[in-house]
């Protein structure tokens, strides 16, 4: 039985991760669960996986009668993160507060089952050097980095020539640019595959989120910016390939359902017999690829250029397009707006001190702040 701590569990990939728990009877038993502010999503969580310890990333939220022992803040979480009695966390949380738990994680020598994206893109070097240093290995939740997680199993880093990742192009993937600066929150929350949260909804609308998954694959996979591709698959059923030195190359195929790679995460290094959904591969279709437009979508470039600087500018890539991303869902800005102020900040970012995590919170409010008075 595998004890779990999961840190963002009413979001998307935490109900989903209970439902992979729920399915699998006798593998996982919830530990710990944390929530940013959905007090009652919380509580309804409680009361059917009985977890000893609950975390509230906000502290200004009032809580009465929970029914188990609750911590608050970004302390609380790293004490579910750090708990002895937990093999296994999950960080689900989005944005920088994934962060210090994580790194607390890694620490404490627990697996690590990763979700949250801006982690590694804020502060891959620094995450990715601790989980080397403490024997961690980073289990991939997103579906594209699971893919060549998968499909790397067995094979020499040696002969690895090119990591692959697809896109499915979003809603707007065959819109003319001049229509996207009309686009509304409604649009860009529709996304034609997938169901997943509104930030990264919007996330992948713009491709930013595709951005982020080459700083990621870079820092999980350790392979130079160079060796990383992005290629539009609009069915969406390949989610990732790996190119080998002699040619060949290696696809992981499946239903878009993010079960899969949560499940994956969990059990590794075991396939757990569970499907969720099952692919009729005679009534598929026809499986294609486009190349991206970043002329239209110059978020996937923007965060390519960060993440090849480095130091504390993919911090400020992260935090730019969250501040941006609230206020276009907030009506307050234009869709195209976001890549322009996310352009904007790394344009005026100055990277002072030395790299580490009291720069990169630094950045993160800069970037936070600048985006606002830009606005």
């Amino acid at each position: 039985m595998k004890r779990l701590a999961i840190l963002g569990s009413t979001g998307s990939i935490g109900r989903q991760t209970l439902e992979v728990v729920a399915a699998n009877p006798g593998r996982f038993s919830v530990y710990a669960l944390a929530a940013g502010r959905d007090v009652e999503a919380l509580r309804r969580q409680v009361e059917v996986f009985r977890p000893a310890l609950v975390g509230l990333g906000s502290a200004d939220v009032e809580v009465r009668d929970f029914p188990v022992p609750l911590v608050r803040g970004e302390e609380g979480l790293v004490t579910l993160a750090t708990a002895p009695e937990v093999d296994l966390v999950v960080v689900a949380t989005s944005g920088a507060a994934g962060l210090v738990p994580t790194l607390a994680a890694i620490r404490a020598r627990k697996e690590v089952a990763l979700a949250n994206k801006e982690v590694l893109v804020m502060a891959g070097e620094i995450v990715a050097a601790e989980a080397k240093a403490c024997g961690v290995t980073l289990r991939p939740v997103d579906s594209e980095h699971s893919a060549i997680w998968q499909c790397l199993q067995g094979e020499s880093p040696a002969a690895v020539e090119r990591l692959i990742l697809t896109a499915s192009g979003g809603p707007f993937r065959t819109w003319p640019k001049e229509r996207l600066a009309y686009v509304t929150p409604e649009e860009a929350l529709s996304h034609p595959i997938w169901k997943m949260g509104p930030k990264i909804t919007v996330d992948s609308a713009t491709l930013f989120n595709k951005g982020l998954e080459v700083i990621e694959a870079h820092h999980l996979f350790g392979v130079p910016y160079e060796w990383i591709e992005v290629v539009v698959h609009p069915q969406s059923l390949i989610h990732s390939l790996v190119e080998f030195c002699d040619g060949s190359v290696k696809a992981q195929l499946g239903f878009p359902d993010m079960r899969l790679p949560i499940q994956y995460a969990l059990g590794y290094p075991e396939r757990l017999p569970h499907r969720y959904t099952a692919v009729r591969w005679s009534e598929a279709g026809p499986l294609t690829f486009e190349p991206v437009d970043e002329e239209r979508f110059p978020c996937l470039r923007l965060a390519r250029e960060a993440g090849r600087a480095g130091g504390t500018y993919p911090a400020v890539l992260s935090a730019a397009d969250e501040v941006a991303v609230a206020l276009f869902l907030e009506g307050r800005i234009g869709f195209l707006d976001i890549p322009r102020l996310i352009a904007g900040a790394l344009e005026a970012h100055r990277p002072a001190g030395p790299m580490d995590l009291s720069s990169i919170h630094a950045a993160d409010a800069w970037a936070r702040a600048w985006v606002r008075q830009m606005v």
